[in-house]
């Protein structure tokens, strides 16, 4: 067997779909959209199209998508525009679990003057409800609080969340970068202000990604420059990237159901499959309320990291926790948020699955990982079966 991946919340394949309506837009069509002979002017209505499949698959309208570079500059962008346009409020609040690309910028602006509140979540990563609507005040300028966790794949009340906050007169923004793609959503019926996404989450290149900006919700540019967007984001569009994007916006419409389905059958398959074979493990997070693809598994006893080198000697691609902060020793922030033990956090390990993961990847998995843990753990000094 070659690669087996299941590391898709740290990036995807670009579908063989996005890749064919890419390919003109490299060569035969390498029109400026921004031009104004009708040779741009073609490229430009494509670029139109991509908006229009994009807003179509989270209940926007196609004025309201702002094309961005990847999530990280989407959630960026949504946050520094909140609060440029809210300068008098000093307060942000997000959650203690989120990806670094919305927790290491609200630890930035906490050093910049900002009262900044990490809202708690329990053991299973459920947010505390009670600690969040207790944490608004008149001085809160944006709330700003993911839709799935990347590593355990729980699931925050968004639909709750947003009335809630935007009742007060709060900015609300989501990152909902893991969770576009993989459950249903309507950014109007959920009353989001501002939502992040990125392409190569949803099996489009990297180097791409959105926001949604609500018409209406104050908004202040963050990359200052030409009247691209609309003068929402200055730079020259990515034109191949955002046309690929929106092709995979179609696809993963089409694909939710086999999400619902398939995928999840497969993800229960590998998670009974290594907790009925390996003692001493357990599923970290909400086992009900999470993303169709993901499990995050802890073998106790055992370091993370030392298990990925030998799948990896197998082919088999998984992940400690989130890609941004693989490359730390520490146990991963939202782990330690939940209360995972000690024991028990160093070795986690992130399964995320896609449509294009097969039963006989899965199988192999639950055959080669049990002896990998049974390994390590006779070389374990703490080790006591």
């Amino acid at each position: 067997m070659d690669v087996v991946y299941v590391d898709n919340n740290a990036t995807t394949r670009v579908a063989p779909e996005v890749i064919e309506a890419m390919l003109p837009y490299f060569g035969q069509w390498f029109g400026n959209p921004s031009s104004m002979h009708t040779f741009g002017g073609t490229v430009g209505r494509k670029l139109q199209e991509a908006r229009e499949k994009t807003a179509a698959f989270i209940g926007a309208q196609p004025e309201e998508i702002i094309f961005t570079g990847c999530g990280t500059e989407s959630d960026s962008t949504a946050i520094h525009a909140a609060i440029a346009s809210n300068p008098e409020k000093k307060h942000i609040l997000t959650s203690r679990v989120e990806h670094p690309a919305v927790k290491n910028l609200f630890e930035h602006l906490s050093k910049k003057g900002y009262r900044t509140t990490f809202i708690p979540v329990d053991r299973q990563g459920r947010l505390d409800m009670e600690a969040l609507e207790k944490s608004l005040t008149e001085d809160t300028a944006v709330v700003s609080l993911m839709w799935a966790n990347n590593e355990t794949g729980v699931l925050f009340p968004i639909e709750t969340i947003a009335p809630m906050v935007r009742d007060r007169g709060i900015v609300f923004h989501t990152d909902a970068v893991q969770a576009v793609g993989k459950i249903p959503m309507d950014v109007k019926a959920a009353g989001v202000d501002m939502l992040s996404l990125s392409g190569h989450k949803i099996h489009a290149p990297k180097g791409v990604g959105a926001l949604y900006v609500r018409k209406g919700v104050k908004y202040s540019p963050f990359l200052i420059g030409g009247h691209q967007e609309r003068g929402r984001r200055g730079g020259t569009e990515n034109v191949a990237s955002i046309i690929g994007m929106g092709r995979a916006c179609e696809l993963a419409a089409d694909h939710l159901k086999m999400q619902s389905e398939r995928v999840r059958g497969l993800r229960d398959k590998l998670e009974k499959g290594l907790l009925d074979a390996v003692p001493k493990s357990m599923v970290n997070g909400d086992r009900e309320n999470r993303l169709p693809n993901t499990t995050n598994i802890s073998f106790e006893y055992v370091e993370g990291e030392s298990i990925l080198l030998m799948m990896d000697r197998l082919g088999i691609c998984a992940s400690s926790g989130s890609a941004c902060t693989s490359g730390s020793l520490e146990p991963s922030h939202v782990l330690r948020a939940m209360g995972v033990p000690f024991t028990a956090a160093h070795g986690s390990i992130r399964f995320s699955l896609s449509i294009y993961n097969t039963e006989q990847e899965i199988d192999f998995i639950i055959e080669k990982l049990p002896p990998i843990i049974a390994k390590l753990r006779e070389m374990s000094p703490f080790w006591k079966p």
